[in-house]
C-alpha cells in the first residue's frame, strides 16, 4: 500500500499511480487500476501481489491491519483472484467478508432484515465450504433464506467445527486469504490452469475490494453488460441484471433476471433504472475506447447509483474475435497490424468450417485424432461405392474405413466426413481430408470397426450400423451420436478485411496443395499465390482412367505402354488446362506421378476377375501380374522418380500434357509458365535422366506447335539423401520443394500412417515434444532442411526454396521456414488463411523487434 510501504510491502491500494502490474499483481488488479485512472466509480480496492499470496500460502500473513485500515471500519469486503491471464482462472470469489452478528443487527436497520440475512447467510455458506472445508450437505436442512435459515446455518457450523463462527473481520479475512492462496497451489488447480496454457510457476494475486451490497432499499442489484454479441461480434447490448443480488448472480438467475435494453419479452434495467442504464453504456464505451478492447462490465447498483466492480475482456468465438479486432482498427482505436496480431491463426479453422454449436448437447461415442477441422452429420457408409450412391440420392454420408487408399478418393469426394480406425496427422485420409475441407477423424481406436458387418461398436458395446446418423467433429476428434446443432462457416467482410491487412505485412509466399479444379478454386478463393503441389496420381482413379492405367501396367513393351498412355493424354491435358485457367497466370507446380503401380491393381479375387474380363486375358495372368507387382515396403519401393527412370513413358505423357495445356491456355492471353516437379529424388543422376526426357518432350511440342514456351523443372526433396546432396542437385533445377511429410517419415523411420497408434503416448511421456507429423521437428528434420537450403543455394543462388508438406500450414513450422530462408510454403487449401495470418504475425513481430533494437 502506498502510504505504508514498509508495513505492507506486498500490498498496494489501487490508485492511478500505484505500482501495479499484471506480471506482479495479476490482470484483474491491473484492469481495476485502469478503470480507476478513467475515473470510473470503482469501490476502494487493495491488491496483493503474487509474492504476497505465495507467502500467505506458506503461512506468512502480511500485516492485515494496514490492509483493513484502507477501508471503513464497518465496510464489508470481497476477495477475488487476480491471475496474470484471466483465462487461467483461480479460486472462487468470497463475498461479504466482515459480516458478523453485530453487522447483521446494524444492516437490519439500514437495509431491512431480509437483505441483512441474505448477506450474512451467503458469507457463512461460502466461508464454511471454502475456508472451513465443510461438506455443503451439512446445511441442507437449514432452510433456503431469511433469519431462520441464518440461525440454522450458524448452529450447523458450530456443531461441525466445535467453535462459534468467527466474528472478527481481520480473522475472517486472514482465513479467506489463506484458503484462496493454498487452493491455487492445489494439484487439481495446477493441472487445470496448465491445461489452459499457464506456466508451471504461474502466480496468483488477490484483490480485496469494498463490498457494495446490491441488496437493500430502492433499486439495488447486480449484473453484467457488454456492447457486442460474443458469438458474432456484432454490436449488440447483451448481459443480464438481477434486482436484490450480488456478484454475477444475474447470469444464473434464469427468468428472474431482467433484460438490459427495453425488450417486449419482459422488464428491463432500462425500465427500472434508465439513468443507471445510460451511465453503464457510457462507461462500457469509454472502456472500449481507452482500454482498446471490447469489455464486459461487472456492476452493482446501490439505490440507483452505479458502481463498477470489474471489467473483463469479452469472451468470444473466433468469428467474433475477428470482427471485434477489425472494428477496433476501423475506429482507429488500434492499428491494423495490432488487429492482425490479436487473432490466433489456429482459431481461423472455426470460421472456415461448420462447427458443432458450443452450446449443443454432445453424446460422444468415440474419439480419435482431429485430423481435419470442421463438423458434419450423415449416415454411416463403409465403402467408397456406397458413399457415391448416397451422394447420388443427395443423402449426406460419413465414409468409414479402416484406412483410406487412393481408390477411396471418389468416396471421400462424395462423403461429408471421413472416419478411419488407423492413421495419423499425415495419413492419406488426413491429408486428403484437409485438402478437400472435409471433416476427418483418424486413429479412432476407441471404436471397433467391423467392416464386413458394416458396424461400429463403442467401448461400451453399443452398435452403430450402416445408415445410422452420426456426427464427425474433426476439430475436437469426437464422434457424436445423432445430429447436434451446428454453426455455419463465416467468411464475412470482417474476415476479408483482416486477411487483406495480413497480406500487406507478410514476407513469405503462401501457395496451396491442390489436386483437382475444385481444390484449385478453393485455393484461389482463399487468395493462395499459386499451387505449390498438384499430386497427379489422384487424377487416375476415375473408372474411365483406371482401366487405361491397368492396361498400361499389363503392356509388355515401351511402345505398348506409350500407345495405351496416349489415350490418357487428352484427359490429363484437360485436367491441367482447368488448373491453369483457374489460377489465371499464377504459378502451378505439378508433381509427376509418384505412387507404386500396384496401387492401381485390384487386391481382391472379385476385382481380379473383373479386370480379366475387361482386358480379355486369363485370370491367372492378372493374378500373376498382381503378385509380381507386390512389394514388401511399397513406400520405399518402385515409386516416384524410380518409376520415371524405369517406366519413362508415364512422365513423357504427363510432360506433354502439361506443355500442351500451357500453350492452349496461353492462347487466351494469360501467360502460363508451368512448374514440373520430380518426386522422391535421391541422386543427381536421377534428375539428369528425367530432365533429358522432359526437355526432349518440350522440344517436340515446340516443334509441333511452332511456339516457344518456358517451363521450370524442380525436385521434391523428401529423402534425407536429397537434402544432404542438395548442392549436387540444385544446379540442375529451378526449385527445390521439401516434402516434409515423407522427409519426416524417412528421418524417423516411422510410418506416418501407423504413428497415430502410439504418438499420443510418446508426446505424453516426453519422448517427442509434439507429433512430428503435425509440428515440424526443428532439431532433426529441421537440421536437414537447413542443410538443404545452405547447400542448394551455395551451388545455385537463384534456386527457389519451399516446403509443400502439411507442415506448410502449421504456424509454428512457418516460423522456422521463414527464418531458414524459404521463399514460400504450400499447404492444404483450407489451411491457406491460417498460413497467411501466421506469416503476417511473424513479419510484424520481426519488424517490432527490429524497431526496438534500433531504439535501444
Amino acid at each position: 500500500m502506498q502510504k505504508q510501504p514498509s508495513e505492507t510491502p506486498f500490498a498496494a491500494l489501487i490508485t492511478p499511480n500505484a505500482p501495479i502490474a499484471a506480471q506482479s499483481h495479476g490482470g484483474r488488479a491491473k484492469c481495476l487500476q485502469r478503470l480507476v485512472r478513467l475515473d470510473l466509480p470503482v469501490p476502494r480496492t487493495v491488491a496483493l501481489s503474487f509474492d504476497a499470496v505465495q507467502a500467505i500460502a506458506e503461512g506468512q500473513m502480511p500485516e492485515l491491519a494496514a490492509v483493513l485500515g484502507e477501508f471503513p471500519e464497518d465496510a464489508l469486503l470481497c476477495v477475488r483472484p487476480s491471475s496474470e491471464d484471466p483465462d487461467w482462472g483461480g479460486p472462487g470469489a468470497v463475498l461479504n467478508v466482515g459480516m458478523n452478528d453485530a453487522r447483521y443487527v446494524d444492516l437490519c436497520d439500514s437495509l431491512g432484515a431480509p437483505a441483512a440475512a441474505a448477506l450474512y447467510l451467503r458469507f457463512v455458506q461460502s466461508y464454511a465450504v471454502h475456508v472451513a472445508r465443510l461438506d455443503p450437505d451439512v446445511f441442507d436442512e437449514t432452510g433456503d433464506d431469511g433469519p431462520e435459515a441464518l440461525s440454522g446455518i450458524l448452529q450447523a457450523y458450530e456443531a461441525e467445527t466445535d467453535e462459534v463462527f468467527p466474528q472478527d473481520r481481520g480473522e475472517q479475512l486472514a482465513a479467506v486469504l489463506r484458503s484462496m492462496a493454498r487452493a491455487w497451489d492445489g494439484t487439481s488447480a495446477r493441472l487445470l490452469r496448465q491445461a489452459k496454457g499457464a506456466p508451471v510457476d504461474a502466480g496468483l494475486g488477490l484483490v480485496v475490494q469494498e463490498m457494495i451490497p446490491g441488496l437493500g432499499q430502492g433499486e439495488c442489484g447486480s449484473g453484467v453488460l457488454q456492447l457486442i454479441n460474443s458469438q458474432t461480434g456484432q454490436p449488440q447490448i447483451t448481459g443480464r441484471y438481477l434486482s436484490q443480488s450480488q456478484g454475477r448472480d444475474a447470469l444464473g438467475a434464469g427468468a428472474a433476471a431482467l433484460y438490459l435494453e427495453q425488450d417486449p419479452r419482459g422488464t428491463a434495467l432500462a425500465d427500472v433504472a434508465p439513468e443507471a442504464f445510460a451511465e453503464l453504456k457510457a462507461h462500457a464505451a469509454l472502456m472500449r475506447q481507452r482500454l482498446r478492447e471490447a469489455m464486459q462490465v461487472e456492476f452493482v447498483i446501490e439505490n440507483g447509483r452505479v458502481h463498477i466492480l470489474d471489467g473483463v475482456r469479452v469472451a468470444r468465438s473466433a468469428r467474433a474475435a475477428v470482427r471485434i479486432a477489425v472494428a477496433l482498427a476501423e475506429d482507429n482505436i488500434i492499428s491494423p497490424q495490432e488487429a492482425v496480431m490479436r487473432i490466433n491463426p489456429h482459431a481461423l479453422n472455426e470460421l472456415l468450417h461448420r462447427q458443432v454449436d458450443p452450446e449443443a448437447d454432445r453424446e460422444v461415442i468415440g474419439t480419435g485424432i482431429a485430423a481435419s477441422p470442421g463438423a458434419a452429420t450423415g449416415r454411416l457408409v463403409f465403402t467408397a461405392a456406397e458413399a457415391q450412391a448416397s451422394a447420388a440420392r443427395r443423402e449426406p454420408c460419413i465414409l468409414v474405413r479402416r484406412e483410406t487408399s487412393p481408390e477411396d478418393i471418389r468416396g471421400m469426394h462424395a462423403a461429408v466426413a471421413v472416419l478411419t480406425e488407423k492413421g495419423g496427422m499425415t495419413s492419406h485420409a488426413a491429408v486428403i481430408g484437409r485438402g478437400l475441407g472435409l471433416p476427418c477423424i483418424v486413429g479412432a481406436s476407441t471404436l471397433k470397426f467391423l467392416s464386413k458387418e458394416k458396424q461400429l461398436v463403442t467401448a461400451e458395446g453399443r452398435v452403430f450400423k450402416a445408415g445410422e446418423i452420426v456426427t464427425i467433429d474433426g476439430s475436437s476428434g469426437q464422434v457424436l451420436a445423432g445430429q447436434p446443432a451446428m454453426l455455419e462457416a463465416a467468411l464475412d467482410d470482417a474476415f476479408q478485411t483482416l486477411m487483406g491487412w495480413a497480406d500487406a505485412e507478410r514476407d513469405i509466399g503462401i501457395r496451396a496443395n491442390a489436386d483437382t479444379p475444385a481444390d484449385a478454386q478453393v485455393a484461389r478463393n482463399f487468395n493462395a499465390q499459386g499451387i505449390g503441389l498438384c499430386r497427379t496420381e489422384h487424377m487416375f482413379f476415375d473408372p474411365s482412367r483406371l482401366i487405361v492405367m491397368r492396361e498400361m501396367i499389363f503392356a509388355e513393351t515401351s511402345s505398348g505402354r506409350a500407345a495405351v498412355l496416349a489415350r490418357l493424354l487428352p484427359m490429363q491435358r484437360g485436367d491441367f488446362c482447368e488448373l491453369f485457367r483457374i489460377m489465371a497466370g499464377m504459378p502451378v507446380c505439378i508433381r509427376l506421378f509418384d505412387p507404386p503401380l500396384h496401387e492401381f491393381l485390384p487386391a481382391t479375387k472379385v476385382g481380379q476377375r473383373e479386370l480379366s474380363e475387361a482386358l480379355g486375358i486369363p485370370v491367372r495372368d492378372v493374378t500373376r501380374r498382381v503378385e509380381e507387382m507386390g512389394e514388401y515396403n511399397p513406400m520405399l519401393g518402385l515409386r516416384g522418380v524410380r518409376l520415371g527412370v524405369t517406366v519413362p513413358e508415364i512422365y513423357d505423357m504427363q510432360a506433354r500434357a502439361i506443355f500442351e495445356a500451357a500453350l492452349d491456355v496461353s492462347k487466351g492471353g494469360t501467360p502460363v509458365v508451368p512448374e514440373i516437379m520430380i518426386p522422391l529424388v535421391s541422386a543427381k543422376r536421377e534428375v539428369e535422366l528425367v530432365k533429358a526426357r522432359i526437355d526432349a518432350v518440350a522440344a517436340a511440342v515446340k516443334s509441333e506447335r511452332g511456339i516457344e514456351f518456358e517451363y521450370r523443372l524442380g525436385v521434391m526433396v523428401e529423402t534425407p539423401r536429397a537434402a544432404l546432396r542438395a548442392d549436387d542437385i540444385a544446379p540442375h533445377t529451378a526449385f527445390l520443394s521439401f516434402g516434409t511429410n515423407d522427409l519426416t517419415q524417412m528421418t524417423y523411420g516411422l510410418s506416418r500412417d501407423d504413428a497415430g497408434r502410439f504418438m499420443s503416448d510418446y508426446v505424453r511421456q516426453g519422448v517427442f515434444p509434439e507429433d512430428p507429423f503435425h509440428v515440424l521437428d526443428i532439431e532433426g528434420v529441421g537440421e536437414l532442411l537447413k542443410l538443404g537450403v545452405q547447400r542448394g543455394r551455395k551451388t545455385n543462388p537463384g534456386v527457389t526454396l519451399s516446403i509443400c508438406g502439411e507442415h506448410g500450414g502449421n504456424p509454428e513450422s512457418i516460423a522456422f521456414c521463414r527464418d531458414a530462408g524459404f521463399d514460400y510454403v504450400s499447404c492444404s487449401p483450407f489451411r491457406v488463411p491460417v498460413a497467411r495470418l501466421a506469416a503476417a504475425q511473424l513479419a510484424i513481430a520481426h519488424n517490432i523487434g527490429q524497431a526496438v533494437a534500433e531504439v535501444t
